[in-house]
């Protein structure tokens, strides 16, 4: 279903992008069948996009000329998720993907529907980049009404309150002034005003249920810091669950960059050599960036890294070895099996 969603929605992009278009080169566009495109038209035709299609040999599909296109029919959490996800492919650097995302950016916000425009740009305008290259997470756990929820409360000054579980599992009920949201990595943190604790606060997004606005409004707080990313990121590798690591890499800086510049902080360290760093809280989501980046390195810190690149490494050996759950034969026994003679 989420496959089908994404490709109507191409589609109707590319009705948009020009005024006629053949079906074989639509077909091929989308990578679909003439009979699947039929369906897609017909999808879009359901929710209501005047879709005109002509056949013949210079047939084809255009959109009704001086048609008015209705809002993009999508739910909060498609909303959110489309946005999410288009924002970080727009901020990745990646060749190939940041203009075609923000063009897509501009195209579909515009024709949501004003309740959920009003969202989107609630959380677009209260986010801060915290990862170096400044792509928004791709948080797993962030529920996108917890998102919306919360960004709306930071654009309008509202005070929430919202139930939350701590690193250690304890749960508790928090009230907060919110701030900004900083997506970081591959999560979603929010800064605010810790009302019971008289302090800030940092809480991870993932970890928030329930959140409920109180009506209340308040003055915004002065943050003890120039940027609230930085402020998250001193938190978070500071803390118990956070590391900050660092590693030598054998390739150019601007290699590295071009692989994976929204993950680290990459700096020049010698002809053929960089230095980076990141911050992380799970040293295996570290390892696995750094053997992304296709080149060999030499871990500066922590420690702990070391031990769980040789876990890593254990595991994938073993499972190089395995054959669907069964251990892989060494040569010689497949030598023996086939050997004259052999039952």
């Amino acid at each position: 279903m989420a496959a089908t969603s994404s490709r109507t929605l191409r589609l109707l992009t590319l009705l948009q992008s020009r005024r006629h278009w053949p079906g074989d080169d639509l077909a091929d566009r989308l990578g679909v069948s003439i009979r699947t495109l039929r369906r897609d038209v017909e999808r879009l035709r359901e929710l209501g996009y005047p879709v005109q299609a002509q056949r013949g040999v210079e047939g084809g599909y255009a959109l009704a000329p001086g048609a008015s296109l209705p809002p993009l029919v999508l739910d909060d959490e498609e909303a959110i998720a489309l946005v999410v996800g288009l924002s970080a492919s727009a901020g990745t650097g990646v060749a190939g993907l940041t203009e075609p995302s923000v063009r897509a950016l501009a195209k579909v916000v515009p024709v949501l529907p004003a309740r959920l425009r009003r969202r989107v740009d609630a959380l677009r305008a209260v986010t801060v980049p915290g990862s170096w290259g400044g792509a928004p997470a791709a948080d797993v756990g962030a529920d996108p009404a917890v998102l919306s929820a919360v960004a709306l409360a930071c654009r309008d000054t509202e005070r929430v309150e919202f139930d939350y579980v701590s690193a250690a599992g304890t749960r508790s009920e928090r009230r907060i002034e919110p701030f900004r949201m900083v997506s970081l990595g591959r999560r979603w943190y929010l800064v605010a005003w810790d009302l019971d604790r008289a302090d800030w606060r940092v809480f991870r997004l993932d970890r928030v249920s329930r959140p409920r606005g109180t009506g209340a409004r308040f003055a915004p707080r002065r943050l003890p810091a120039d940027d609230p990313a930085a402020f998250v990121r001193e938190r978070v590798s500071g803390g118990p669950e956070g590391h900050r690591v660092e590693a030598v890499v054998e390739a150019p800086a601007e290699e590295v960059r071009r692989r994976v510049s929204w993950w680290l902080s990459v700096q020049e360290e010698g002809e053929g050599r960089c230095r980076v760093r990141l911050d992380v809280d799970d040293l295996a989501w570290a390892a696995t960036a750094l053997g992304l980046l296709g080149a060999g390195f030499t871990v500066v810190a922590p420690d702990e890294l070391r031990d769980t690149l040789r876990d890593l490494a254990g595991r994938y050996a073993a499972a190089s070895e395995r054959v669907d759950g069964a251990a892989h034969p060494g040569p010689e026994v497949v030598d023996a099996a086939l050997a004259p003679g052999c039952s």
